[in-house]
């Protein structure tokens, strides 16, 4: 039977090291020296937090009801707790009789007296240990903020005052007494035994017993439980995070032992109760306490006793069962039914005005279960309506060439006009919206294009003083390639991204509003998330869809920790929301344990949008807006899976390499190909200046008709506006009215309307009839009437304007400003060089210098693959074998310790056993017990092999002779000292080549390094 972690680990076959590795892929950072210094590694607090935090709901009430039953714990034990005592609703039924008839009457804990109390301690020794967190004032209950701790209470909730539990209601939740009719919302019972918790049905118990086996055995295989079934042992880590605490609740709802709660008590209180509830005195406070639990664990005596309770003792202990077991109320001047129940230590004081449930209680009025409704099975995956394969891939496909032309959009206004970067990094919010009027979306749907572009590489900053955002290098290669591929590089960039754009507008845990392409934006659980999403919609037919809350409530079975949100609220309930699916108190109470051991696990999730439900958790937010971005995408259609998408997802493992992307990325674009459109090379001309492209266009057609026209629609079709400014500016571009005439009629499938080419030649005649050039500026024109008519007119007065000639005016502005103000009168001039042509006014495309696209934040250590693990497991039995292996006594040993001391290292020091306590060092696997038998033990003591150097050489000629394995100190250029089981093949030169066991390779060391060798014991070997 395995004493410890390490033992059991040893057992292990070198698979099942391998999958505890794979599980928990921080333990091989780095890879450690042997399996004690694994399980060490196990049990750091960091690592269990990240562990706990990966298990599903079973796993985790499994764990849960561990951490509140015996340590060790039999199997059998655990299962109870779990299902419940067989033949609790015969030995319980009185006691849950009477607890449901009183709520339906007045009373309960506190009351008149009860709220008027203002301190001391029931009894001469009551409990005076200060009230816990957790538990809040009336005052204080809608803030959750504890009257003495001011910290948070369980469910996010205070406790309730006595006037709120004596009527049953608290204010700002709906009144619900206990014994309400109708089912309960875990169990699904109803009548009055739901009050307090049904025993459980025979099918639900069946299902519990079925799956507890993979839950155990999930627990062992992540090394959190060891131990045979007769003795399982939570590992102290995870016992200290889920047990409850007077600082921490647990996640059960369950409140102290009775030895636990009077720990403070005077040994005649404890007495006293003793004698209340008829038992024989005891010589001393822990038998009498010890007396008092077991008394509550019977459950005959406790029916007895509770049978005597008085009206509205029943009630006030169902407003505790289920958690927080902390109430409030006066202890010094209770209620007759709080009075009994103190005096009987059926409740106990934890402060001035609060009582606690002993956890023996608590289990006894729940008929044995540590959780109100344990849910082994995953919430059914079913499908909320069905389409068409077909309409799905094609409403996809449509969506990409919305994606594909919304990104190029975006891309081609700010390669001339890119917006600056804030100091503090980020798009300005006037930026954001400016960009979102431009594309005609709102201000969330541009932020989700402009950090995919970002994502993608197309976009970033240019690095200069004045520093904008414009397209990089990478975008006019993206421009080149077909949609299909264009489409599939921003699905391939958005999959794994930990750039959450949804966080845009939020506020981070300073206060500070979240701006797009701003350095806050990474959350690291994005990816895995998105990923599991469409790996569940994977798991529908084609062309099946499920709602948001149908894949939410399958996450928050497969990872419940920081999922579990507060349900509707029970009123009656002191300090606490009503029992969820899980059990009271594990929603919040599992986040704050969780908050708590991982910093910054809290603040992950302070950025709420209205976009999300208010109070939702972050990873359940993640997964609604994965849903909405993967329908703006196209890698949905209507809320399905998408044929493309479904092969962009097949072939993306969760630690993809490069070639693996890249072959997803290209299978996916083969099969949206022949759903794309495709381009067109003409539009429909209308009589009313508009010309419509009823579908995607050539790029050059594009290109050109977004010169000469605006775009007044998208969709569909888009509708694109003539107008002498977008006419003008097609002139300023360098085209020619001839130039416009002949593009309109070869690229219109309907006659040029006449409206269109007057315009086209009214704008044309007045465009260049004024020259503007460089003086400061100039102004000439051969119709001096014009150039009277602008002297004349007072909105140039701003330019300043005077007449040097009849046919020249001269202004005291730039020849920019001259002409934008010009433009603003109506004018159509025309800026010329210093030799008299017309100068082509185009906006200078801009890129930035080559730049990568984003790495995304991990979230932890990467999965190893199969060759890692193999070489880890390789060196950590290795280790171990040097840590462990039982040896022959050395020499210097025997000699003692004068002719032990061992080599000096090459800087003349002698080397210390314990140096190089860091990575890679053997200082932590000393002090071990060893596993073998034999005269001595790598690991018995806690210095190095220590022997002579000529006893170290002979060892080693030795060993090599007979191909033996030896034991060895070995202190490294550094100074760090390491125990080595090596197999000598050479010793010559003062170097001996042998093969190193813990490296599994073939090593040369220098003999003055070994400060020792010792031969492995024949039992070793």
């Amino acid at each position: 039977m395995p004493r410890t972690l390490a033992e059991e680990l040893r057992t292990r076959p070198d698979d099942a090291l391998a999958a505890l590795l794979q599980a928990r892929p921080d333990l091989l950072s780095p890879v450690p020296n042997d399996l004690t210094q694994l399980a060490t590694r196990a049990g750091t607090r960091a690592s269990v937090v990240r562990a706990v935090e990966r298990l599903d709901r079973f796993a985790q009430q499994t764990a849960e009801a561990l951490a509140v039953a015996p340590d060790p714990c039999p199997y059998e034990t655990l299962r109870d707790l779990l299902t419940g005592d067989e033949g609790a609703e015969e030995a319980g039924g009185t006691g849950d009789a009477r607890g449901t008839d009183e709520l339906q009457g007045p009373g309960g804990v506190g009351g008149a007296g009860g709220a008027g109390g203002t301190g001391g301690t029931r009894g001469a020794g009551g409990a005076g240990s200060a009230q816990p967190p957790g538990h809040a004032s009336a005052a204080g209950a809608a803030s959750g903020v504890g009257a003495a701790s001011g910290s948070s209470a369980p469910q996010g909730r205070g406790p309730a005052s006595p006037a709120e539990i004596a009527s049953g209601t608290r204010p700002g939740s709906a009144a619900r007494p206990d014994s309400a009719a109708g089912p309960d919302p875990a169990t699904g019972a109803t009548g009055t035994a739901a009050g307090v918790g049904a025993p459980l049905r025979a099918e639900e118990r069946a299902a519990i017993v079925a799956e507890l086996p993979r839950a155990v055995a999930t627990l062992r295989e992540q090394a959190l439980i060891w131990g045979g079934d007769d003795r399982l042992r939570l590992v102290r880590t995870a016992r200290e995070l889920l047990a409850p605490s007077p600082t921490s609740p647990s996640p059960t709802g369950l409140g102290p032992t009775v030895q636990e709660a009077t720990s403070g008590m005077s040994p005649g209180r404890l007495q006293e109760l003793l004698a209340a509830a008829g038992q024989s005195p005891t010589h001393d406070p822990v038998t009498a306490a010890a007396a008092l639990a077991e008394l509550f664990r019977d459950r005959a005596r406790m029916t007895a006793l509770l049978d005597g309770a008085p009206a509205g003792a029943a009630a006030v202990l169902a407003k505790l069962t289920w958690g927080p077991p902390y109430g409030e109320t006066s202890v010094a001047s209770p209620t007759p039914p709080v009075g009994w129940l103190l005096d009987h230590g059926l409740l106990l004081p934890s402060g001035p005005r609060n009582v606690v449930l002993p956890r023996e209680v608590a289990l006894h009025l729940r008929h044995g279960r540590a959780h109100r409704a344990p849910e082994p099975f995953a919430p059914p995956l079913s499908p909320t309506t069905e389409h068409d394969p077909q309409v799905v891939d094609n409403t996809a496909a449509g969506q990409t060439f919305t994606a594909l032309a919304t990104v190029e959009e975006l891309l081609g206004q700010w390669e001339t006009a890119g917006p600056p970067v804030l100091r503090a990094g980020g798009l300005s919010v006037r930026d954001l919206k400016r960009t979102a009027v431009a594309l005609d979306v709102s201000e969330p749907v541009a932020a989700f294009w402009i950090e995919l572009a970002y994502a993608a590489g197309l976009l970033a900053s240019d690095g200069e003083t004045d520093e904008r955002y414009a397209p990089t290098p990478a975008y006019d290669d993206w421009l080149r390639l077909p949609a299909e591929e264009r489409w599939a590089r921003l699905a391939a960039a958005w999959l794994p991204a930990t750039r959450t754009s949804s966080l845009v507008g939020g506020r981070d845990s300073r206060g500070r509003t979240l701006a797009a392409l701003g350095p806050e934006l990474d959350r690291s659980p994005a990816p895995e998330v998105r990923r599991r999403v469409l790996e569940l919609l994977a798991t529908l037919p084609h062309g099946a869809a499920a709602s948001p809350d149908v894949l939410l409530a399958r996450l928050r079975w497969e990872r419940p920790t920081g999922h579990r949100g507060a349900p509707a609220p029970t009123a009656s309930t002191p300090g606490a929301a009503a029992p969820s699916g899980s059990s009271p108190g594990t929603a919040s109470s599992a986040a704050t344990w969780y908050s708590a051991a991982v910093p910054g696990a809290a603040s992950a999730a302070a950025s709420p949008t209205a976009a999300s439900p208010i109070g939702e958790d972050l990873r359940s937010r993640l997964a609604r807006w994965a849903v909405t971005e993967a329908e703006m995408l196209g890698v949905t259609g209507r809320g399905a899976l998408s044929a493309h998408g479904r092969a962009l997802l097949e072939r993306h493992p969760d630690e993809p390499t490069a070639a693996e992307s890249e072959l997803a990325s290209a299978q996916a674009a083969r099969l949206l190909a022949p759903l794309l459109p495709d381009p067109l090379d003409h539009v429909l001309l209308q009589a009313d200046l508009t010309a419509v492209a009823p579908g995607p266009l050539e790029r050059p057609l594009a290109e050109t008709l977004g010169i000469l026209a605006d775009v007044e629609s998208k969709g569909g079709a888009t509708v694109y506006r003539f107008t002498p400014e977008s006419v003008r500016r097609a002139l300023d571009a360098g085209r020619t009215a001839d130039d416009v005439h002949t593009f309109l009629a070869a690229h219109s499938r309907t006659p040029v309307p006449q409206p269109l080419a007057y315009l086209v030649d009214d704008v044309a005649r007045k465009h260049g009839r004024l020259r503007i050039g460089a003086a400061s500026a100039y102004l000439r024109c051969d119709d001096d009437t014009l150039l009277a008519e602008i002297l004349a007119d007072r909105r140039s007065a701003g330019l300043r304007l005077r007449r040097l000639a009849p046919t020249v005016l001269a202004a005291q502005a730039p020849p920019d400003t001259l002409l934008e103000g010009l433009r603003a009168m109506g004018y159509a001039p025309a800026a010329e060089s210093a030799e008299g042509d017309v100068l082509v006014s185009r906006a200078e495309a801009q890129r930035t210098p080559p730049r990568r696209p984003p790495v995304p934040v991990p979230e932890g250590p990467p999965v190893p693959d199969t060759a890692l693990l193999g070489a880890a497991v390789r060196a950590i039995r290795a280790g171990d074998l040097a840590a462990t292996a039982p040896h022959k006594p050395t020499v210097a040993a025997e000699a003692g310790p004068e002719t032990a001391s061992g080599p000096e290292t090459a800087s003349g020091s002698r080397p210390r056993a314990g140096a190089g306590a860091g990575a890679g060092s053997g200082a932590e696997v000393r002090a071990r017990s060893g596993s073998g038998s034999g005269s001595g033990s790598a690991a018995s003591g806690d210095r190095l092999p220590r022997t002579t150097s000529a006893d170290t050489l002979a060892t080693m000629q030795a060993a090599a002779l007979t191909g033996s394995n030896v034991w060895i100190g070995y202190v490294n250029a550094n100074g760090a000292a390491t125990q080595r089981v090596i197999a000598p093949v050479r010793v010559e030169g003062g170097f001996v080549t042998a093969y190193d066991h813990t490296a599994d390779e073939v090593r040369t060391y220098p003999l003055h390094r070994i400060t020792g060798a010792a031969e492995l014991a024949e039992d070793a070997t």
